[in-house]
């Protein structure tokens, strides 16, 4: 059960690290 709840914590974070990219590259671009 703890190894299931830590990869989805794993899969959450790497999901907030690809969003914060995007915003970079938006802010980037302007």
């Amino acid at each position: 059960m703890g190894s299931v709840i830590k990869k989805r914590r794993k899969k959450i974070a790497r999901h907030k690290y690809r969003k914060n990219l995007k915003k970079m590259r938006w802010q980037r671009r302007k």
